[in-house]
C-alpha cells in the first residue's frame, strides 16, 4: 500500500460512527450514554433529548463521571468535535463512538429535537 492511510484505517480503534438515525433507536432503547459536547449555548438552542451535556474543554475533567462499561455516543454540531472525543476516549478504554454528522444531520433526518421549536445553532 502506498500513499496515506484511508482514514478507515487510521480510526481502526475508534469505535464505529453511528448513523442519527441508530443514535435515535439506541438512546430510545436506554443502550447508550448519549453526550452532546457543544457549548451551553448551542445546547439550549436545540439538543437531543435524554443526552447530557459536558463541554469539550471540560471533558477530561469529567471522564470519571461517565460508565466505562456502558457504550457512549458524543455529538456536537457537525461531527468534528465529538470525533475528538470519541478518538480520546476510545483511546482511553472506552467504546466510544461518534454521531455522524452531528446534530445538523440529525435535524435533516427529521428527528426531534428539544425543547419545542429547537433548532441548531449554527453560530
Amino acid at each position: 500500500m502506498t500513499g496515506p492511510l484511508p482514514r478507515r484505517l487510521i480510526c481502526r480503534n475508534m469505535g464505529d460512527d453511528y448513523t442519527p438515525q441508530e443514535v435515535s433507536k439506541l438512546q430510545a432503547a436506554g443502550e447508550i450514554q448519549l453526550i452532546d459536547v457543544r457549548e451551553h449555548h448551542e445546547h439550549e438552542a436545540g439538543r437531543i433529548a435524554g443526552d447530557r451535556l459536558i463541554v469539550l474543554s471540560d471533558l477530561s475533567a469529567e471522564a470519571h463521571t461517565i460508565d466505562q462499561g456502558r457504550p457512549v455516543v458524543f455529538y456536537c454540531r457537525s461531527g468534528a468535535r465529538s470525533a475528538m472525543a470519541t478518538q480520546a476516549f476510545s483511546e482511553a478504554g472506552f467504546d466510544a463512538h461518534n454521531m455522524a454528522g452531528g446534530l445538523l444531520a440529525w435535524d435533516v433526518a427529521g428527528l426531534p429535537l428539544e425543547p419545542d421549536g429547537g433548532y441548531v445553532d449554527v453560530g
